[in-house]
């Protein structure tokens, strides 16, 4: 079920997306063509023939007399023989005069819409089982004996027209047919073109090996370079958690070997000695070798998480006076005396952008570190705001630092020193702040650490 659920949730092909989007437009683009062809063509086919039937009605009023009060009308049948030339259409006319009074031809054929004036009237009405389509002229007459007026229409079938429309229509159908498939291989092809720099990135990336991060050099098009950048951004965070991990395995290895070999032979000592002072000896070295690498490893297992969180960078609003309880709370023994602890925080709400965790893993080190060299004087731990800042300061009265130590404290196992400061390094960096280290004068280190304040 989840492999079918996945199979539907599954993007399709972003090639046959645009081919389908494309095509699309190319088919509308196209019906919209053939539409609009098509009403061209019977608008053309209109004009052609509506002139034909107007110059034929002009003709026949021409041909009309008024003698000695009577109309009088020699029919040219030039002017119907130009709409005959539509061999498969019928013709038909009329002449009346205002009265409406038949002087020659059909009688019957429907009477035009409004009343004819000066300009010819066209119109399309059903005569004879079929659609016809008529033009009426009126012409006045003047004699000295009489005047009038008479009206002539004329009417022809629709189908020549309709059939040289149609020939319009198909003539266009077919060369929109043939743009449109000219159009859509142009879209393929550059559909196609525009794939290639991913066809090559992809090719690149499946050549090379598992361990090979260096950036990609593919030219491709600026609506890639985002991605690329992006891609080339991932592979450079990779590279460098992948050296990360290895150099910490490698360290791990190194520092766990010695106190392993170490707790092997004092075994075989203590195994081997028959006499209860020199075991029990043995086995307190033991006990020691066991406490060392077990603070070992859980300072290795501390700086392992703090890189990975420290990379992902999912920080929010951290209150770090409630941090700094936290971390006192964790780092003074439970058991036995408790360490005097000189604590001052400032009333002022001091919020930080952040991870809680690596803050107080972070501040858990630096006491840690205090009490087991700072003497028998109280710790004292301060916590104050300095403009945009959060200042954190943890004194001591220990030995402080010696000079030529003072750039190398923050290096991993740097003079056995362990990893407690370089873990301190770490979390400060990654949240864009500063840690300095300084030997007071009365005796004792000051550590004090300083990070952007963030708005409550």
């Amino acid at each position: 079920m989840a492999e079918a659920r996945t199979a539907v949730a599954a993007p399709g092909s972003l090639r046959r997306t645009l081919l389908l989007y494309l095509g699309t437009l190319l088919a509308v683009f196209a019906v919209a063509l053939l539409f609009a062809a098509r009403d061209y063509g019977q608008r053309a086919a209109n004009r052609s023939y509506d002139h034909l039937l107007v110059s034929s009605a002009l003709s026949i009023a021409d041909s009309v007399a008024l003698v000695d009060g009577q109309w009088q009308v020699d029919l040219p049948y030039a002017a119907l023989d130009l709409l005959a030339m539509a061999a498969e259409d019928r013709v038909f006319y009329r002449v009346a005069d205002s009265r409406g009074n038949l002087i020659t031809g059909y009688g019957d054929l429907p009477t035009p819409p409004r009343r004819p004036g000066t300009q010819p009237q066209l119109f399309d009405a059903s005569y004879s089982g079929e659609t016809v389509r008529f033009v009426v002229v009126s012409r006045s007459f003047a004699a000295a004996s009489a005047q009038g007026e008479v009206q002539v229409q004329v009417g022809q079938t629709r189908r020549a027209r309709e059939a040289l429309a149609q020939d319009m229509v198909n003539r266009a159908l077919l060369a929109i047919g043939v743009l449109s498939l000219l159009l859509l291989a142009l879209v393929a092809f550059g559909v196609h073109r525009a794939f290639r720099p991913l066809v090559r990135v992809e090719r690149e990336l499946s050549r090379r090996e598992p361990s090979d991060l260096k950036p990609l050099d593919a030219r491709v098009p600026r609506e890639m370079d985002q991605m690329v950048a992006a891609l080339n951004r991932f592979m450079e965070r990779l590279s460098s958690s992948n050296e990360t991990l290895r150099a910490f395995m490698a360290e791990a290895a190194h520092q766990m070997r010695t106190p392993l070999a170490a707790l092997r032979a004092q075994a075989q000592l203590a195994l081997d000695d028959d006499d209860p002072d020199d075991m029990r000896r043995s086995l307190q070295a033991i006990e020691r070798n066991a406490t060392h690498m077990s603070r070992l490893l859980n300072q290795l297992l501390s700086d392992a998480s703090v890189i990975h969180r420290s990379n992902l960078q999912r920080f929010a609003a951290v209150d770090l006076a409630e941090t700094v309880h936290q971390a006192l709370h964790e780092a003074l023994p439970q058991a036995g005396p408790a360490p005097r602890v000189q604590l001052a925080m400032t009333a002022e709400p001091v919020q930080v952008h952040g991870d809680a965790l690596l803050l107080r893993e972070a501040i858990k080190n630096l006491v840690d570190n205090a009490l087991k060299y700072g003497g028998d004087g109280a710790l004292q731990i301060a916590l104050t705001v300095e403009g945009g800042q959060a200042v954190l300061t943890i004194a001591d009265h220990g030995a402080g630092i010696a000079a030529a130590d003072a750039g190398r404290v923050f290096e991993r196992f740097a003079g056995g020193a362990g990893l407690g400061l370089a873990i301190v390094k770490r979390v400060v960096d990654s949240h864009g702040g500063h840690i300095d280290l300084s030997n007071r004068p009365q005796g004792g280190l000051v550590a004090t650490i300083r990070l952007p304040r963030s708005s409550p």
